[in-house]
């Protein structure tokens, strides 16, 4: 593998981490207070639930259409959301945290196999490449992980 190649892949996976300038997606939801995840502080659209579950759907989504062929697009933007401002219960928080590690760690080690073209066009895709596909992924966590620590600054819960 060239050694840029290396050091692209060894900066990305940090960068799907949300580590670097700010505060990452499982340091957001550490320790979230059960009885806020479906709190809506005045002037947010989305409760920490909805943001947690958007994400969870999101980038599974992302990293299917990565690595299946036979990838069917969710409409927009009904299934990217919950319905629901809370979780059905704390077990589905968990699961969906869970799941949001799970798919982290698939980005993680899709990014670091050198086998792994980030510059070819995804096939099934419309020009979509593997590493434009890492850096949405990385990017919308981030952008959507601001957005709960923000709920907890407002409610207090945040050091």
């Amino acid at each position: 593998m060239p050694r840029e190649d290396r050091i692209l892949r060894n900066q990305l996976i940090p960068f799907l981490r949300g580590e670097g300038a700010h505060a990452g997606f499982f340091s957001a939801v550490k320790d979230f207070p059960a009885e806020h995840y479906a709190t809506l502080p005045k002037g947010c659209p989305h409760t920490a639930w909805q943001l947690v579950e958007h994400i969870r759907i999101a980038l599974h989504d992302l990293l299917d259409f990565c690595t299946n062929p036979n990838y069917t697009t969710p409409n927009w933007p009904a299934d990217y959301w919950p319905k629901d401002p809370a979780p059905p219960s704390t077990d589905a928080w968990n699961k969906s945290v869970a799941a949001v590690r799970q798919d982290i760690e698939a980005f993680e080690r899709l990014t670091g196999d050198p086998a792994s073209n980030l510059y070819a066009e995804i096939p099934w895709g419309e020009g979509q490449t593997l590493l434009r596909e890492i850096l949405l992924a990385g990017d919308h966590t981030s952008y959507h992980t601001g957005q709960i620590i923000l709920i907890r600054q407002l409610l207090g819960i945040w050091n």
